[in-house]
């Protein structure tokens, strides 16, 4: 514990005029107020070198004990073996790969009766520790590390061999997330969402601001926060209409189209049932998620759109690498289709794979009121993937409701939830919350995953059943891997297949750590998608066999292999990914943000300050793509490259900003490898065309231009981009 001195010069140091702000300390200086003692260890300028970028969340400075204040130590928390650009296992517990530089380590044998040095991990409460390894004087990889907050010691032992810590304290640091800080004091409760004094009625049609609910593990507000009301107009779909004429959703229809067949598909007004409720949405012929197209690949489709929605719209068909003019992208490769106006889409598939369709315009709300739906494209080639019993398309998504199960307004003029996105409270599988299967013991079911949320990071697992990671993006890894649970961003895909052994019920589950930042730590969070029931009979045929083999596909690698020689070539553009804001940000907004910054997770996983999430608008805020060569941002870059080259982008997640996030990035019309997380090369390659740039970091890609046109970039957080992050550029022949 922190004496009540130190804790007094801290707090003094770190409050605001009305709340206690956490801003940005060294780790370094908490390691010694925690410890006793403000000694600062001396730089080992290598190792430091190596993670200045991203020092705050991904290194620890270690502190000498009063008795060897010459030796010093950095602690590089690396990205691990992971074929996910943010690494947790299944419980959500983020990873790290920890790599110790340390200098000026006396022999340990004159400190007495040791003959080694041997790092370790604490848990803050002492009750959990691990062994990390064996450690002296140089640079050393010593383990991986999976605690949410842990203390870092080295210490002198007597044997290499030693399982429990018993020897002399020589270094201790701790974990970045140790940034987090509890409160002092209570904070008032939150304010009740109805009364006159927190009504704001803007329009004629009984539209009316409504808090979003607390986050049920962490039920306090900070003070300041609960008379504001985003600013802008409330608005829901259906306003001014009798919504009893709307018919009710239908279920979602499979589509098989052949080449050169025609599909007629509208965006129409539907009623759904959500959390108990009947809401007015958005859905695709009627249906949310919008009917399932499959294909063969190489087939060409024609889609006669007609937008029966009292707004402008157009779809994007997500990851396909189809003729620039079908995109879908607004003012870059199409005008938007006007209200009860049409457009005849041509879709052509040259991959394999699961795709998806969507809006390009306000997808803010368009796409979370339910305007999405599958494309699945099956391969020319017979057995590219290992056999299965089924396969299971399925569309993750989330929505967001108050207090009392009504859904939360959008904003009319401008997107709420500017900052981290919205985050809804209500899980989703294919459109409803109770996703079910049946299948039989030893069943080999390949699912396939897209996240269609405006915001969620999911983790996926299946308590109970195997997972092995088969495909991507846009196609096969390099090889199968078995895995614990499926990272998935907004906008990415993972077929994954899932074997069943036991016969019973099991759950497909989120599983998180969410952060409560008034009391500084974390929540674990648990969320049901989905229940499979397992029955006794045995499936037929058996693919035990195949599924407990992880194949290799030597394909896939020749086809990287003969690109191999860029990997390691310069950037040719750095991006950085940032925030910028106005003024016009309510100062108690501002205090929120600086309190909830101090420390942040790699990704976002959960809204556990959802009224700061709710407020700031478009209109306040601006997410930005930034040209590190020239400065320009968003679409005031100009790049302009040729059909058939290799371009290599890095990424840099700026770490310093007022409100840093998690940003998948997506890239229309191409396709491209994650290179490296951190400057740590993956090790399992995918061609992708949507990458989750973590906080903090820094990720290389590999582009492969190979479809004419101009073409988007952008975050795929929808309120992101509609607050300007996006960018063009243009691949001519």
């Amino acid at each position: 514990m922190i004496s009540n001195l130190s804790r007094r010069c801290v707090e003094r140091w770190l409050r605001g005029s009305e709340i206690l702000v956490a801003h940005r300390l060294r780790a370094a200086t908490l390691v010694a107020l925690l410890f006793g003692t403000l000694g600062i260890a001396r730089s080992v300028a290598p190792a430091r070198a190596r993670c200045q970028s991203h020092e705050a969340l991904y290194c620890i400075e270690l502190i000498p004990v009063p008795d060897f204040r010459h030796v010093s130590g950095i602690v590089e928390l690396q990205h691990p073996t992971s074929p996910f650009t943010v690494a947790v296992d299944a419980q959500g517990h983020q990873q790290f790969d920890v790599v110790a530089t340390l200098q000026n380590l006396p022999d340990p044998r004159s400190l007495g009766s040791y003959t080694t040095y041997v790092a370790w991990a604490v848990t803050p409460n002492f009750e959990f520790e691990s062994k990390l390894g064996e450690v002296g004087v140089g640079r050393t990889r010593i383990g991986i590390v999976g605690y949410d907050k842990f203390i870092l010691m080295v210490t002198a032992e007597a044997s290499r061999e030693v399982t429990e810590r018993h020897g002399r304290l020589v270094l201790r640091g701790m974990s970045p997330s140790w940034l987090l800080l509890p409160f002092d004091g209570k904070l008032p409760p939150r304010s009740g969402p109805s009364g006159a004094q927190h009504e704001h009625r803007h329009d004629t049609t009984g539209a009316t601001w409504q808090m979003p609910a607390m986050h049920p593990a962490v039920p306090t507000m900070i003070a300041g926060l609960g008379t504001l009301r985003p600013n802008a107009r409330p608005w829901w779909p259906g306003m001014g209409v009798d919504t009893t004429r709307i018919p009710m959703a239908q279920p979602r229809q499979v589509i098989a189209l052949r080449d050169g067949d025609s599909l007629s598909l509208g965006a129409e007004l539907i009623r759904r049932q959500i959390a108990g409720r009947t809401v007015t949405a958005y859905g695709f012929n009627g249906q949310s998620p919008g009917p399932l197209i499959r294909v063969t690949q190489g087939a060409r489709i024609i889609v006669n759109f007609t937008n029966r929605l009292n707004q402008p719209t157009s779809i994007h068909w997500h990851g396909i690498r189809l003729d620039n003019r079908y995109d879908g992208a607004p003012l870059v490769t199409q005008e938007l289709v006007p209200a009860h106006g049409h457009f005849r889409y041509v879709v052509r598939f040259p991959d394999a794979g699961v795709y998806w369709y969507h809006p390009h315009h306000r997808e803010d709300t368009q796409q979370d009121l339910g305007l999405y739906g599958n494309l699945f494209v099956q391969p020319t080639r017979a057995g590219l993937f290992e056999p299965a019993n089924r396969e299971e398309i399925l569309m993750l998504d989330d929505f967001l409701v108050d207090a009392g199960g009504a859904p939360v307004p959008f904003g009319g003029e401008a997107a709420t939830h500017a900052l981290m996105g919205r985050v809804g409270n209500v899980l989703l599988v294919n459109g409803a919350p109770d996703y079910s299967l049946d299948v039989g013991r030893g069943s080999v079911v390949r699912f396939y995953l897209t996240n269609a949320s405006n915001a969620r990071v999911f983790n996926v697992s299946i308590p109970g059943a195997r997972l092995k990671l088969v495909g991507g993006d846009n196609g096969r890894f390099e090889r199968e891997e078995l895995v614990s649970s499926v990272v998935i961003a907004p906008a990415e895909r993972y077929i994954v297949d899932a074997r069943f052994d036991s016969p019973g019920r099991v759950a497909l589950v989120n599983h998180v750590q969410a952060i409560d930042r008034f009391h500084g730590w974390f929540v674990d969070e648990l969320d049901t998608l989905g229940i499979v029931t397992v029955t006794p009979a045995s499936a037929a045929p058996n693919y035990s066999t195949n599924f407990d083999t992880v194949h290799s596909n030597a394909d896939v690698r020749r086809e990287f292999d003969r690109i191999r020689k860029f990997f390691n070539r310069r950037a040719d553009y750095t991006l950085v990914l940032t925030l910028d804001r106005s003024n016009r940000l309510p100062f108690a907004v501002v205090q929120a943000m600086r309190a909830d910054t101090s420390y942040v997770s790699p990704a976002e996983w959960s809204a556990t300050m959802p009224m700061m999430d709710w407020l700031p608008t478009t209109d306040e805020v601006r997410w930005v793509l930034r040209d590190s060569s020239t400065g320009r941002e968003n679409m005031d870059i100009s790049w302009r490259f040729r059909i058939g080259s290799l371009v290599k982008l890095r990424l840099v997640n700026d770490r310093h900003t007022l409100h840093p996030m998690n940003h998948p990035l997506h890239i229309h019309g191409q396709r491209f490898l994650v290179l490296t997380i951190n400057g740590q090369p993956m090790h399992n390659l995918v061609w992708k065309d949507t990458a989750l740039i973590p906080v903090g970091g820094t990720v290389d890609l590999l582009v492969e231009m190979s479809n004419p046109g101009r073409w988007m970039m952008h975050c795929h957080i929808a309120e992101h981009l509609e607050a300007g992050m996006h960018t063009s550029f243009e691949v001519v022949q």
